[in-house]
């Protein structure tokens, strides 16, 4: 197949998030989960004979289910999403090593990215006042650079900056290829991996002589309000403030009723755009999805932090559904976005010297 480069959507994007909250998808595992599929799927006629199991390897189901993926976008899509996330949240070679795919990784990203394009070309075709989006998914791996993973070995590591940056930047690259409009480095529980997706990125706009824009998402992990390795909403922000991304937000973990002082902390400090797409609420293994949330709460919730001004993007992660999409469209549709902050208000937002 021929390289598919995006245009530079920045400007577009830009006045579209100043004109109206946009839309992102839901959850593509929990769409996934849903539909019960056995290790013959995963593997499909590409890996039959792969020597180790694959069932539950979603991403690799751009190889090898690419139907399932595209009928996930589809529904998303009709539900209201503006930006649909590539099915690339583990397509790393550090988190495809557990399935001993690593091998793998550019063709999932590429394909993952091919199938994005066409299904948000198509609906974009169908409504052409309704531009559709992809954003291709950099997920923070399985490993931390920052935290040790032996307690009795504080300096332990089970991975590297150097190492990350190699294996996102061949995710990158491929999802630049397969022609995605921005790029999601999301679920960011460990800000140390999150650089090293910056630099990879940064490096690789470099090279490829273009940009293309960032949204920075991180996960408050517990009601201490504090990411996995250990800041706070606005020490997370200035961390990766320095990328100039288009949005800054949060997402995973809380469902959106705990996350609710943290996205109004970072709407307080951030200069930028802001997104949430919280947890259909908090996990319950006893449900199909694993959320219990109704697309009816996690809307009004949503809603809520509109209202007030909060957010520019707003959609839905694990245990969300079309139905959640489609919820949240409707209840924030006649809401504005968040204003930027102008120069004086940036300023007013610091904490004075003591």
């Amino acid at each position: 197949m021929p390289t598919t480069l995006a245009t530079d959507q920045s400007a577009l994007l830009a006045r579209l998030l100043d004109e109206r909250i946009l839309i992102l998808d839901g959850a593509m595992g929990t769409m996934i989960q849903c539909r019960h599929l056995t290790e013959a799927d995963y593997r499909g006629a590409c890996f039959a004979g792969h020597p180790h199991d694959v069932k539950g390897d979603n991403d690799l189901l751009a190889l090898t289910r690419p139907d399932v993926i595209r009928a996930i976008h589809d529904a998303y899509l009709e539900a209201g999403a503006d930006i649909i996330e590539t099915n690339t949240f583990n397509a790393t070679a550090i988190a495809q090593a557990d399935y001993h795919l690593e091998g793998s990784v550019r063709d999932i990203n590429l394909a993952a990215a091919r199938i994005a394009r066409e299904c948000a070309d198509r609906w974009t075709a169908l409504t052409p006042g309704k531009p559709r989006f992809v954003a291709g998914a950099i997920g923070p791996t399985n490993r931390t650079a920052s935290i040790s993973p032996d307690v009795n070995d504080p300096g332990a590591r089970n991975t590297s900056f150097d190492a990350l940056v190699a294996t996102y930047t061949e995710a990158i690259e491929a999802l630049a290829e397969g022609g995605v409009d921005l790029l999601l480095v999301e679920t960011v529980f460990d800000t140390l991996n999150a650089k090293a997706a910056l630099f990879a990125i940064d490096a690789w706009c470099e090279r490829a002589g273009r940009r293309l824009p960032i949204i920075v998402s991180g996960t408050i992990t517990d009601a201490s309000g504090r990411t996995l390795s250990g800041q706070t909403t606005e020490a997370f922000w200035n961390s990766v403030r320095h990328a100039r991304p288009l949005a800054v937000g949060l997402n995973c973990a809380l469902g959106a009723a705990l996350m609710r002082p943290y996205i109004e902390e970072l709407a307080r400090v951030a200069d930028t755009y802001v997104s949430c797409y919280p947890n259909a609420g908090l996990p319950n293994p006893m449900a199909e999805t694993g959320y219990d949330e109704t697309p009816e709460q996690t809307s009004r919730l949503l809603a809520d932090f509109a209202a007030h001004g909060f957010v520019n993007i707003v959609g839905g992660c694990c245990g969300t559904t079309p139905a959640h999409i489609r919820a949240i469209a409707e209840a924030v549709r006649k809401l504005p976005p968040r204003r930027l902050p102008r120069a004086d208000d940036a300023v007013a937002a610091q904490p004075a010297a003591e």
